[in-house]
């Protein structure tokens, strides 16, 4: 089985009875979740740009309120992005309350933060609105490469449901700019603040808060908001705390004739029942691996899964015709422990945090190259226009060529950090830095940039 496209996503859900509700008019209109719309970095954008700077190929740029490193959301003519303002807690403050803290991380310390929703016009750039979510006072910190709106919404029709780990979830109407509920309830301790991005199952927006003290995934009405289920992880871990937690996405896998959540949490994969929230199976890494923030990928029959810290490892685990997963092979070297990788046919991709690219062969596990790239990775590789791109926080973005060889096509940089993932749709790419927002595409020579203030 080839890697999903978007297509092919859509008929697994609609198969299996999991709608997705008015969200996939036309890729033109809709970018409705971190990595896009089946959730693994592909695109069907075509006539990208390949080249850019500050004053080429930019139809517009305009900066961002707050800070926030999650993905742009788009939906028709609004560009939707989360942000946060924060109001710094005083020095005596931040160093009263991190002597319990049992890490060695370094850390952003809040007296207050404030949670916002941003909407741009696709079009101009112009901002349409900025609309509180909810605060919050004397915040948990956060480690200083990560912010406290780093988890990506996630577009379900006109509703946008913004997660911010245990500060909180909000659902917005993108038609109204209304908030509808917020629920506050499930808390944990992050350490390093939140990071999962949400997904919507049906009725549900689910997702995982697996701290320091509590481990487990939960699931809220998206009508209401409330609870509908809550469950705890069963695995052993680590006594150490601190290896306990994770940032994980859940991802939507039919196995053994039957769509379930697949969840990646320290040390364990998961399955849950979408509608119960009851464990199915779980399957362990063999060592350990904690702190994951990469997103899985499925293709081939397989679940590629990179197990975070620890004793990282990029995991395959074959599902089909099976039960429940088992492990069909490892590779141990170079593996990230925040990009997501990426999966093209036959090839999987992958990045370090440092700037080692792997392409291995995606059915047995054999590596096919490693190439150093300069600078330090966040960002999710992602697919589009038969091309493979990768944002760094220095602010370049590499493009190269998929297949067994590596060919670079282009290395194009921008002033700022590049934390996010970026959106791509139709001839467009939506590129968050850590203070603007960019419009990328290809403009002819007569065409002129509009930076807008």
């Amino acid at each position: 089985m080839k890697s999903l496209n978007l297509l092919g996503a859509i008929c697994v859900l609609l198969v299996v009875g999991i709608g997705l509700p008015n969200i996939l008019r036309s890729e033109e209109d809709v970018w409705p979740q971190w990595r896009g719309p089946a959730g693994f970095g592909h695109s069907n954008a075509i006539n990208l740009p390949l080249q850019w700077d500050e004053s080429k190929n930019v139809v517009w740029s305009v900066g961002t309120n707050g800070r926030g490193y999650s993905s742009p959301i788009v939906r028709g003519q609004q560009i939707w992005i989360t942000s946060a303002i924060e109001t710094a807690a005083s020095s005596d403050d931040a160093a009263a309350r991190l002597k319990v803290n049992t890490g060695d991380q370094p850390l952003t310390v809040l007296d207050r933060v404030e949670f916002l929703a941003e909407c741009l016009d696709r079009r101009t750039g112009k901002r349409l609105h900025s609309i509180p979510l909810f605060s919050f006072e004397k915040p948990q910190w956060v480690h200083k490469l990560n912010s406290y709106a780093s988890p990506t919404p996630y577009l379900d029709g006109n509703r946008l449901y913004c997660h911010f780990g245990a500060f909180g979830t909000a659902c917005l109407n993108t038609d109204t700019s209304k908030v509808e509920w917020v629920n506050q309830e499930l808390q944990v301790m992050h350490e390093n603040g939140p990071g999962g991005s949400p997904i919507v199952v049906g009725d549900f927006v689910v997702f995982h808060l697996d701290g320091s003290d509590k481990q487990f995934i939960a699931a809220l009405d998206k009508h209401t908001g409330k609870v509908a289920w809550r469950t705890d992880r069963s695995g052993e871990m680590n006594p150490n705390p601190q290896l306990k937690k994770s940032y994980g996405t859940p991802i939507l896998v039919e196995i053994d004739g039957k769509s379930q959540i697949v969840s990646p949490a320290s040390n364990w994969l998961y399955g849950y029942d979408i509608q119960s929230g009851s464990e199915l199976w779980k399957v362990p890494y063999g060592q350990l691996g904690f702190s994951l923030t990469p997103r899985p990928v499925v293709g081939n029959g397989m679940i590629y899964l990179a197990t975070g810290f620890g004793k990282g490892q990029i995991l395959a685990f074959k599902y089909q015709g099976l039960a429940m997963p088992e492990i069909a092979w490892k590779f141990a070297r170079g593996t990230p422990t925040m990009p997501s990788p990426l999966l093209v046919d036959t090839e999987l991709y992958f990045i370090t945090d440092t700037g080692v690219l792997t392409c291995l062969d995606a059915l047995t596990g054999t590596e096919h190259y490693r190439e150093r790239l300069s600078g330090n990775f966040s960002s999710s590789l992602w697919y589009a226009d038969k091309k493979i791109f990768i944002s760094s926080r220095e602010g370049d973005t590499y493009i190269f060529s998929p297949g067994p060889k590596f060919e670079l096509l282009s290395k194009n940089t921008l002033p700022e950090p590049i934390m996010a993932t970026p959106a791509a749709i139709g001839r467009e790419i939506y590129l968050r830095t850590e203070k603007r927002m960019f419009r990328l595409e290809s403009l002819s020579k007569n065409e002129t940039n509009r930076p807008v203030p």
